[in-house]
């Protein structure tokens, strides 16, 4: 699955650089999440980082984009070229 910012958002800017794959870019209200990019840090890390860094706990999974990780792992070799 990849993930989302909700509306919980504080526009605090620790999660964009934290995400390896540059999924996580300003929206027109709050920080918003590319789900063509995002692969939860699968391949980068254990955990993905963005959820690390949030202060308010406002990433969780997007229902709306179901992946398996073996999908994600995929999508990360896609993204990298590895």
């Amino acid at each position: 699955m990849a993930l989302k910012i909700t509306d919980e958002c504080i526009n605090c800017d620790v999660c964009e650089p934290a995400c390896p794959n540059q999924a996580i870019y300003q929206g027109e209200q709050i920080y918003e999440i590319d789900p063509n990019k995002c692969t939860e840090c699968v391949g980068h890390f254990e955990t993905p980082q963005c959820q690390q860094v949030c202060p308010v706990d406002c990433i969780p999974l997007d229902p709306n984009h179901v992946e398996t990780h073996d999908q994600l792992m995929e999508k990360y070799r896609q993204l990298t070229d590895s």
